[in-house]
C-alpha cells in the first residue's frame, strides 16, 4: 500500500502528478506506476516525496502500514481514506 500512502500524501497537498515529477526528477508515468502499484518506488525516491512533502520516511512509511490495516477494519481511519479518494475523484 506504498503506492496509495504516496497518492493520498499526493492528493492532501493539491499537487499534480506532473508537478510532482518535475520536482523529484522523475517522469509523471514513473510517478503514477509507483502510486497506482504497478511499480515498487526506491528508497532514494521514498526520500525525495519526503522531503517534497516536508516530512520524513518514517511518517510516510507509518501512514502506509496504517493504511494496510485500514482496509482491514471500518474505522475513523478507513473513513478519512474514503473522503480524500472522494475529493480526489471529484478534483480530477
Amino acid at each position: 500500500m506504498i503506492g496509495e500512502a504516496l497518492r493520498l500524501i499526493r492528493i492532501f497537498h493539491d499537487c499534480k502528478t506532473t508537478d510532482l515529477a518535475e520536482a523529484l526528477g522523475l517522469s509523471a508515468s514513473h510517478i503514477s506506476e509507483i502510486e497506482s502499484g504497478k511499480k515498487k518506488p526506491s528508497l532514494e525516491t521514498l526520500e525525495k516525496y519526503a522531503s517534497f512533502f516536508e516530512t520524513s520516511l518514517s511518517v510516510i512509511l507509518y501512514f502506509s502500514e496504517e493504511l494496510d490495516k485500514s482496509t482491514k477494519k471500518d474505522n475513523i481511519r478507513s473513513k478519512i481514506i474514503k473522503f480524500l479518494q472522494a475529493v480526489e475523484r471529484t478534483t480530477t
